[in-house]
């Protein structure tokens, strides 16, 4: 569903909801800076799928250049809220408990590996010095 874009004026708009995505998906940001779309595809872009960097890019520079109005009138709109679509369809799903999960999840089955190793040493020290 592509967000239906009026004027070259809600680009900037647009712009901004997808790094702030970005920054709450993928970090790249201080606390309380909002960079701009740009510099988040310059810190964190590598981090976006290959299919979803060109819309992204298209999107950044849709923003840069709309600053100059006698410019932006001349972007294709339509592919601009397109590429809105895309690219907050793949940065939403996953709210920021999700993610809090994930990074829970992940640290525990780090902790758990760390201890299987652990005592599979032990155990074949055990085996060596004859206690087992």
């Amino acid at each position: 569903m592509s967000r239906d874009v009026q004027s070259f004026e809600d680009i900037q708009v647009m712009a901004d909801e997808v790094s702030r995505l970005m920054v709450a998906r993928f970090g790249g940001a201080r606390r309380g800076e909002r960079p701009s779309l740009q510099v988040m595809l310059r810190r964190r872009g590598g981090a976006l799928p290959a299919k979803l960097r060109k819309p992204a890019r298209r999107l950044a520079e849709a923003d840069r250049i709309s600053a100059q109005p006698k410019v932006a009138r001349q972007l294709d709109l339509a592919a601009l809220g397109r590429a809105h679509a895309t690219l907050t369809e793949y940065l939403r799903p996953l709210g920021e408990f999700s993610r809090w999960r994930g990074r829970a999840i992940s640290f525990a089955a780090s902790v758990t590996f760390g201890l299987l190793i652990l005592a599979a040493a032990v155990i074949w020290i055990m085996v060596r010095r004859g206690h087992l």
